[in-house]
Order: C-alpha cells, then sequence, then structure tokens
C-alpha cells in the first residue's frame, strides 16, 4: 500500500528556513517522479516544485532561487528545503507522487510570520 508522510513544518520568521522532509512507502520510489505542493488559506492548491525520477528539478517562480528538492533513494525520502521564507509562503504543504493514481500526503503546516 501505497503511502507518502510529510514532516518538519511549523512557525519561522521572515528570513528563516524550514526543510519538510516526506517519507514514502509501498512503491518503486527511484522509478517516480515526485512533487510538492502547497495551499494557502482561501485559495488554490499549487506546485512549488518536482523532481524526476533522474533527479531532474522544476520550481514555481514564486521560489526559485529559494526553494530545494531533493531526494534520497536508498531512504525512500523526498525532501524541500525552504530559505528566505516570506510571509506569503505560509500554506499547507503537501507531497504528492504522481502517476496514473495520485497520492497526496496529510499536509504539513508552514507558517511565516513574525
Amino acid at each position: 500500500q501505497v503511502h507518502v508522510v510529510e514532516a518538519g513544518g511549523g512557525l519561522v520568521q521572515p528570513g528563516g528556513s524550514l526543510r519538510l522532509s516526506c517519507q514514502a512507502s509501498g512503491f518503486t520510489f527511484s522509478s517516480s517522479a515526485m512533487a510538492w505542493y502547497r495551499q494557502a488559506p482561501g485559495k488554490q492548491r499549487e506546485l512549488v516544485a518536482t523532481i524526476t525520477s533522474g533527479g531532474v528539478t522544476n520550481y514555481a517562480d514564486s521560489v526559485k532561487g529559494r526553494f530545494a528538492i531533493s531526494r534520497d533513494n536508498a531512504k525512500y525520502t523526498v525532501s524541500l528545503q525552504m530559505n528566505s521564507l516570506k510571509p506569503e509562503d505560509t500554506a499547507v504543504y503537501y507531497c504528492k507522487k504522481p502517476g496514473l493514481r495520485e497520492y497526496w500526503g496529510q499536509g504539513t503546516q508552514v507558517t511565516v510570520s513574525s
């Protein structure tokens, strides 16, 4: 059974950093692309970053140069390093395994506030 579980959210001041992690299980992780999304209150869920099975990354314009997605195939994890955080980064962050059937985690709250 496929599972993806996020961790690492919290409260951080503007300009600070957080590292989110997503623990996956139940599928061949090394063969799968992975993605991070976020959803702010009152807004639609949006794509933040993706990483292919080969490690090619892509980012939303709003986070380019500040966020970095990475993966560890041996540990079945995908991470999102978030630097220079802004109040507008406040959202629930979700990990997703894309594919014919998508699998989402439960989300982790990130709040950027002074």
